[in-house]
């Protein structure tokens, strides 16, 4: 990432954005000329930290004195500034350990989320891995008695399944064939998690915004995708996010974990990372979900014989420490694709 900062003004941002991680406090300029090494005065620390506060990477809260990081600070400090702690061989042995107890797949994503929450102290997350590239070739409604559609689905090149859903309301023939022909010309030949993700971005818009025709083929769809087969995930550990100060409002609480409950906007902020190589972070409101602003999420996607079949990562508060955090998510990802590639 590109930035307008200088060499001190790295310096200084990089100190205190470790500074208030480690502390959680405020960090005024006589605390960041300590932290520094810089021979600077407190006066001229002060215009620097101006100019950095100007530019949007930290500001005061409250009538404090002292400043912390913006989401934009984190951004700089974690694409240019961080200095990543690699994990000793004996944690990586003592990991690997721990998956390797474990005996079949559910077991492992068990393991793995458990594993990464114990060692973070904060949320784990894992999803189950998903099976082979599934395509949809061809879709079909066909009404049932009491609200009930059988939905025929024709996967890959010969593969046919048969589903029966219960909808909210009565559909006429007419109205199935039309969502079907909308569906199979959207979709046809695309794999069944990306139709997932772009069903889900397509039903966060107004329902006033969509055709008769469309609101009939994503309500339909909708239920045939919220299936049990699809991936789901295994969350561990977030009560742990309790214990950070940073996130004791009750009320910011309650929606985090009705959010980890409802799973959606968990599973698409995760099905975005399944398709990036390497670590993926989204701090606060980066996420582009509201109740995930106070948090930030570290991901990683694990793979079978190079073939990407799942993400795993940590959620926690913006001020968590990222150079320890990182190098545990790669890990683990690295531990648990080697697992179920030798599976």
């Amino acid at each position: 990432m590109t930035h307008p900062l200088n060499d001190r003004a790295q310096l200084l941002l990089k100190s205190l954005v470790e500074r208030y991680i480690r502390d959680g406090q405020p960090v005024g300029s006589r605390i960041l000329s300590k932290d520094s090494g810089l021979n600077l005065s407190p006066a001229t620390i002060r215009n620097v930290m101006c100019d950095l506060e100007d530019m949007g990477f930290i500001r005061a809260p409250h009538t404090s004195a002292g400043r912390i990081p913006t989401v934009q600070g984190y951004r700089v400090f974690v694409d240019s500034l961080l200095t990543v702690k690699p994990l000793h061989s004996k944690e990586v042995e003592q990991y690997r350990a721990k998956l390797g107890s474990a005996v079949t797949k559910v077991e492992l994503v068990e393991a793995t989320s458990d594993l990464l929450s114990s060692i973070t102290r904060m949320a784990g997350v894992v999803t189950i891995p998903r099976r082979k590239q599934t395509l949809l070739r061809q879709i079909e409604f066909v009404s049932l008695s009491d609200k009930r559609v059988l939905v025929i689905l024709v996967l890959n090149d010969q593969e046919v399944q048969n589903r029966v859903i219960h909808t909210e309301k009565t559909f006429s023939a007419q109205e199935l064939l039309y969502a079907a022909n909308f569906l199979n010309s959207e979709f046809a030949g695309m794999e069944l998690t990306t139709i997932r993700q772009r069903l889900l971005a397509s039903m966060q818009q107004a329902r006033n915004d969509m055709g008769e025709v469309m609101q009939t083929a994503m309500s339909l769809a909708d239920q045939v995708l919220d299936d049990k087969q699809q991936e789901d995930f295994v969350l561990a550990g977030q009560t742990n996010l309790m214990n950070f100060a940073d996130m004791a409002n009750i009320d910011k609480l309650r929606q985090l974990f009705d959010a980890f409950n409802t799973k959606n906007d968990i599973l698409h902020l995760l099905d975005q990372s399944i398709s990036a190589e390497g670590i993926q972070i989204f701090i606060g409101e980066e996420s582009g979900y509201r109740v995930l602003d106070e948090c930030s999420i570290v991901t990683s996607s694990y793979k079978v014989n190079d073939d990407v079949v799942g993400v795993l990562g940590v959620i926690g508060p913006t001020r968590m420490a990222y150079d320890r955090v990182i190098p545990i998510v790669d890990v683990t990802a690295r531990l648990l694709s080697a697992v179920l590639t030798s599976e």
